[in-house]
């Protein structure tokens, strides 16, 4: 079977449809399988979602680069997201016969590849990290493109990994290899963004909250949000993180209004919030209907 890579990259633009949709034609004409492409106007981002195989992936990250770079302008972006580069942060993830450390290979192959053909500075960060410092992602985007255009490339500890020392108003490309997450927000009952840069504050792990869990606090959509990034819901199991925004929300007064997935998530996911709150001992993914149909559809033996 042939290696099946995914990458999510994510892009300084939510507010013009056209120029997203140019972006998204880039990527979908290297042949990879487009999963799916959303955008938020607050956050003046958009999120594309498309796997297939290594060499055909990285064709499809590096066309979608180009077309950002040469659509997006961040002198004149504004959104509620900290960002870098018009094409922001474009991770490679393993799905199947794949490592981690094909990931990092590929990564720092496109890095090289973007830093020669398109002259924009390339970070490394995740397992394709080359420093250690940067293989969190908030370390490597720290103060944003107003950073690096205000003198900061030109730092030692700033210098891209591959690319020019210089930055233009495409920025700078974040580039890595990291497993499945799950990036997901919940929006409270209030318009105090403050209490969710608090909530945030809680249950992120860097301020130590909970463990595997990002969370920053927002104004999105005239509503306070606390956006967050699961990375490894094995440890960290959405369920326990929805309920820990709920008690500190409620600690305040507040409650949660409404959540929202952004891309996609792994099944296993949801199988463990239905078993937590119905529970379901014993739930897996041979118990649902449509997953049983689809193994036989495909020929493949029944869970």
């Amino acid at each position: 079977m042939e290696p099946i890579i995914e990458c999510v990259p994510n892009f300084s633009e939510g507010r013009r449809p056209a120029i997203v949709q140019e972006i998204v034609a880039a990527i979908a004409s290297a042949g990879v399988m487009l999963l799916g492409a959303e955008s938020d106007p607050d956050h003046n981002r958009s999120v594309v979602t498309f796997a297939g195989s290594p060499e055909a992936v990285s064709e499809g990250a590096f066309r979608g680069i180009a077309a950002a770079a040469r659509l997006i302008d961040l002198d004149t972006h504004a959104g509620e997201h900290p960002r870098l580069g018009a094409a922001d942060v474009v991770p490679f993830v393993p799905l199947e016969q794949a490592t981690l450390e094909d990931c990092a290979t590929l990564a720092q192959q496109l890095g090289k590849r973007i830093g020669d053909e398109l002259a924009l500075p390339v970070y490394l960060y995740g397992a394709a990290a080359l420093r250690p410092e940067r293989r969190e992602l908030p370390d490597v985007r720290r103060g944003g493109y107003e950073a690096l255009k205000d003198g900061g490339i030109r730092q030692p500890s700033r210098q891209p990994d591959f690319g020019p020392a210089r930055v233009g108003p495409a920025g700078a490309a974040i580039i890595g290899a990291r497993r499945l997450l799950v990036a997901f927000n919940v929006f409270l009952n209030t318009d105090d963004v403050e209490a969710a840069r608090q909530i945030a504050r809680a249950v992120r792990a860097s301020s130590g909250g909970l463990d595997a869990v990002r969370a920053l606090g927002m104004l999105v959509q005239g509503r306070a949000q606390v956006s967050m990034n699961l990375l490894d819901t094995n440890t960290m199991p959405l369920h326990r993180v929805v309920e820990a925004v709920r008690e500190e929300a409620a600690r305040r007064g507040l409650a949660i209004e409404r959540s929202e997935l952004i891309g996609l998530m792994p099944q296993q996911v949801l199988l463990d919030v239905a078993s937590h709150y119905l529970q379901l001992e014993g739930l897996h993914a041979g118990r649902i209907l449509e997953w049983q149909i689809s193994q036989k559809q495909r020929g493949l033996p029944s869970a």
